[in-house]
């Protein structure tokens, strides 16, 4: 059987797991911009009940967020990912679960090899207590046959109280539940597509899982097909680690412009350093860095000026200070005087395994490569542990404050706290 674990408006839980005396009052997470306003990401239930919703604009509902003294925090998202590493380390060290996998930065999956609903619903509890209990990241657990069936019965656990977060969906369960749930809701059936079904007479799983097999894959070819196989119970789908990544860019657009090298420097360096880590994650090394600034091409009011530049290393590495480092010289060279810029980001290109590396003869040993990939194993093994940029490169700076948005006091984004919230072994 497969277990589906799904976090609870993760970004806004993430806020309140580091602020233990916001439990019960209404938070939102936003995005933000120079005009002080943003988009809804996430939020809390206590929110929810104020008749707020994700996507709502900040400065349409900022009348409801300071009549109620709502929380808004600017979205932080490498802290949500060093948390949802976390969690995951926490439910691997537990070792219930077979073949867990992070599915995106706020779901996972893992099997259960038994059959008895109260054992699987035992089992999850387990779960869910230890990732509620070490992290406060409120979560819902489905389990059932296949994939997309865990995720159905994870949709009835966040909707109906009485499941109390955990709902197991047996086979014999399995017509009543489909019945039940919206086609929108099914997992696979994106936003276009959706419309589309309704108009045929497909409202709910069920009806889906009721159409010939032959029909399914003429309207709706082969990921289609998976979906209703998995629907009536079939495992099809895979849920496996993710292919090794041709090309990796860190890029970002400022929440306020800036003209300041010295700042953009910051900016390049810890999206080099975030890129490295990506590459070193799927055990990969770059021969190629590129770095791109941009101004803001809404405002035509201030002059226009992009461009980029690619450096090509020596050796082949995954080490952050020598990617830095490359980005950084990239951006000086592309650097202007007398423009305001918006957006910046680095690429990582020209990627193969770090299983072998061609050595440069007058640069480069075996040694020196020895210790640098021993030494970024330990600064990542450190990140891990005590949270994102715990150890970090001097470049990338220390200054780790948040802008406000609008009118409002957003609370301080400090990922120092996250230890004391967050218990790994």
């Amino acid at each position: 059987m497969f277990l589906h674990i799904d976090c609870n408006s993760f970004y806004a839980s993430c806020e309140v797991s580091l602020r233990p005396d916001l439990q019960g009052k209404p938070v939102v997470v936003a995005n933000c911009n120079e005009a002080g306003g943003g988009i809804i990401l996430a939020l809390t239930k206590e929110a929810k009940a104020l008749g707020l919703k994700r996507g709502n604009p900040v400065f349409q509902v900022k009348d409801v967020l300071n009549r109620h003294n709502v929380a808004v925090f600017a979205a932080n998202l490498p802290k949500y990912v060093d948390i949802s590493r976390r969690l995951m380390q926490l439910v691997k060290e537990q070792d219930i679960l077979q073949n867990f996998t992070q599915y995106s930065v706020d779901e996972f999956f893992g099997e259960l090899p038994i059959g008895d609903p109260k054992q699987l619903r035992e089992y999850a509890v387990k779960v869910k207590s230890h990732i509620e209990q070490c992290t406060s990241i409120p979560v819902s657990c489905g389990i059932s046959m296949t994939y997309t069936l865990a995720k159905v019965a994870t949709w009835y656990a966040k909707h109906y109280a009485g499941y109390r977060g955990i709902c197991v969906l047996p086979a014999d369960k399995l017509d009543k539940a489909l019945q039940g749930l919206p086609i929108t809701d099914v997992w696979g059936v994106g936003r276009r597509l959706a419309p589309r079904m309704e108009a045929m007479g497909i409202h709910t799983a069920w009806d889906y899982s009721q159409k010939l097999a032959h029909e399914v894959k003429n309207l709706f070819k082969v990921t289609g097909l998976r979906t209703w196989r998995e629907l009536r119970g079939e495992p099809c789908i895979s849920i496996e680690n993710k292919a090794q990544q041709k090309t990796i860019a860190h890029t970002r657009t400022f929440t306020y412009m800036t003209a300041d090298l010295q700042q953009l420097q910051t900016y390049v360096s810890n999206y080099a350093v975030a890129a490295a880590r990506k590459l070193r994650d799927q055990h990969s090394i770059c021969r190629e860095v590129t770095t791109f600034i941009a101004t803001n091409p809404h405002r035509e009011d201030l002059p226009q000026y992009s461009n980029a530049a690619t450096i090509k290393l020596k050796v082949s590495s995954a080490d952050a200070r020598i990617i830095a480092k490359t980005a950084v010289e990239a951006l000086e060279s592309i650097y202007r005087t007398g423009f305001q810029y918006k957006r910046a980001g680095v690429i990582l290109s020209d990627i193969d395994s770090d299983a072998y590396v061609q050595l440069d003869l007058f640069e480069e040993s075996g040694e020196s490569l020895s210790r640098s990939k021993k030494l970024m194993g330990v600064m990542d093994k450190i990140n891990v542990k005590y949270g994102i940029d715990s150890l970090r490169l001097a470049s990338q700076g220390f200054d780790k404050s948040r802008p406000n948005l609008n009118n409002f006091q957003p609370y301080k984004n400090e990922t120092t706290d996250i230890e004391d919230i967050i218990q790994v072994k």
